[in-house]
């Protein structure tokens, strides 16, 4: 009897987050790095969007960038933020290597705070969270702009 061999090999989905915080003149006042939870809900909306994209009915709206001041710890069950102040859409691109990335700007006026916490979803309000992180304080005011990048790499 003939019997192959199989190698079982884990697929791990990895988030990093960089944030980079500029003044009024453009100069940069704050970065923060950091990596997040990827959530429960995040891997079932990977799963459900694998199964639209087999029917042809792709319908993978995950790139909402959401901002908030709340620091507790992510963990795997967060549904949202706990203090969210704003949410951009995010830019968004795919690179070899299994890297799915989501770029948003946050432009002066908007999300201003002690900002502390970030998540990506799949709508601009309300929506499934896919991952969140929570990094050391960056106080963003009124005149100043935050650019925040997810990656999310399936490895």
């Amino acid at each position: 009897m003939f019997k192959k061999k199989y190698e079982d090999k884990d697929i791990r989905l990895i988030g990093n987050w960089d944030m980079t915080l500029r003044g009024a003149d453009g100069a940069v006042k704050q970065q923060v790095s950091g990596q997040n939870v990827i959530v429960e809900n995040g891997k079932e909306f990977l799963a459900s969007f694998l199964n639209s994209a087999a029917t042809a009915a792709s319908t993978f709206l995950m790139r909402y960038v959401a901002i908030g001041t709340d620091a507790t710890a992510e963990a795997s069950s967060n549904t949202a933020l706990g203090t969210e102040v704003s949410r951009h859409t995010g830019t968004v691109t795919y690179t070899s290597g299994a890297l799915y990335e989501v770029v948003a700007t946050f432009a002066a006026g908007s999300g201003t705070g002690a900002i502390a916490e970030y998540g990506l979803f799949s709508a601009n309000s309300a929506g499934t969270m896919f991952s969140r992180d929570t990094e050391a304080v960056i106080n963003k005011g009124a005149s100043d702009s935050l650019s925040v990048t997810t990656k999310v790499t399936v490895g």
